[in-house]
């Protein structure tokens, strides 16, 4: 796999965290975060830490990942109560991937059946499985409902059939709103992910995109800009031009035409990339991430954040089940945040977030930043004079520059 983990500072063998990260735990949420690294085929685009069948040796089939997962659950109840962590009950839950859906609905079953056997899970708590619109069917999301999830996101990515042949994606476009119709029976609230500036996607492309996915009528969805991600088959693929290079240009009118169709279709932004139909309906597993909040992150490459002491596991399925197998930490290293980086990720991903920042809480240098940024049209004047650091549609289009001055030197 092109990715690769950070390096870190050794992780002890009994998960045992810091005492500090169990310091006002009560205040924080706790989530849970499920990789289920399979995919029936690599897309180009992707460097995610997923593998298809035929990638994976013994130790690391899908018939045997529900219980290996269910053994970190395990080791996880374990080394949080050795910590001294406080108890709280499961905030959200989501499963990620890879293709979570690829494993049968019963596993997935089984695995939030074990995790909130440890810790419980609040009323109303949101629980999320990603899938592709063609690892679906209509049983499997009931069962998935049955079993306590709420909400399903679909990898849309585009309605043209051109668009998904670059990005390697297998669903058919009328897939979609099959499984959309489904899910809807199930009682599953439904999120898209969309993907644009793919090479060779034309503008009305785009908008055939967005315009399809809001006649889903969804209550969430997502829109990120392709990033070309070194080592990835798409990488290699525009290196030798057999496909067109990504334009920052096109990204970004692409983004206008995102805002105004699905500001016009009922759904409000409330982080860069994702627009909910209600506060209720925005991501809150996501939430927690850009928030600081906590998680334990199961599966191989999962990285778990308790309480300012961030882990993250090794990356091989094989790997991976042989540590748990030996009853240690399946953790490849962790580091404890220091007090500038925990203010450098508040800026980083308070920005982006529409609920913004409390100025009070930048340091020095970003706050001499904000006249600067408020002058260019960047971050809104009204929400400034209240005290709170909130984008503009021009500055949310150049959100990484925004962030880039506030943590300026």
């Amino acid at each position: 796999m092109p990715s690769t983990l950070p390096e870190g500072d050794p992780a002890p063998a009994d998960g045992v965290l810091p005492p500090q990260s169990a310091q006002r735990a009560t205040d924080r949420r706790f989530g849970l975060y499920a990789h289920i690294p399979f995919c029936a085929v690599r897309c180009g685009y992707c460097d995610f830490n997923t593998y298809t069948a035929v990638e994976l040796g013994g130790g690391a089939s899908q018939a045997a990942y529900a219980g290996t997962a269910i053994q970190e659950l395990d080791f996880a109840a374990r080394a949080l109560s050795a910590s001294g962590m406080p108890e709280r009950k499961l905030s959200t839950v989501f499963f990620g991937g890879g293709t979570p859906t690829l494993l049968p609905a019963d596993d997935l079953a089984a695995i939030l059946g074990a995790a909130i056997a440890h810790w419980g899970i609040e009323q109303d708590a949101e629980v999320t499985t990603e899938a592709n619109p063609d690892s679906v069917t209509e049983q499997s999301l009931q069962r998935l409902a049955q079993a306590g999830f709420t909400r399903v996101s679909f990898g849309m990515q585009s309605a043209v059939p051109k668009v998904l042949k670059v990005l390697d994606r297998t669903h058919r476009p009328e897939r979609v709103p099959q499984a959309v119709e489904w899910a809807r029976q199930a009682g599953l609230k439904v999120s898209i992910d969309l993907i644009y500036g793919t090479p060779g996607e034309s503008l009305a492309d785009w908008r055939e995109s967005l315009e399809a996915a809001l006649s889903y009528q969804p209550d969430h969805l997502s829109a990120y800009a392709l990033i070309i991600e070194e080592g990835t088959r798409l990488a290699a693929q525009i290196r030798r031009g057999e496909v067109p290079m990504i334009d920052d240009d096109d990204h970004a009118e692409k983004y206008l035409i995102a805002e105004e169709l699905l500001s016009r279709g009922g759904l409000s932004w409330y982080e860069v990339s994702n627009w909910a139909r209600t506060p209720d309906d925005a991501c809150q597993h996501n939430l927690a991430y850009w928030r600081g909040d906590d998680w334990w992150g199961i599966g191989p490459g999962a990285h778990s954040h308790m309480g300012g002491v961030r882990w993250w596991n090794v990356k091989h399925p094989v790997a991976y089940a042989a540590r748990l197998n030996d009853g240690v930490s399946p953790a490849a290293a962790r580091e404890v945040l220091d007090p500038q980086t925990r203010e450098l990720e508040n800026v980083m991903l308070g920005a982006r977030l529409a609920e913004g920042l409390a100025i009070s809480t930048l340091g020095v240098k970003a706050k001499s930043a904000i006249a600067s940024l408020i002058a260019r049209e960047l971050i809104d004047p009204t929400r400034a004079f209240r005290g709170e650091l909130s984008l503009t549609l021009k500055g949310r289009l150049l959100a990484d520059g925004v962030v880039r001055e506030l943590l300026a030197d």
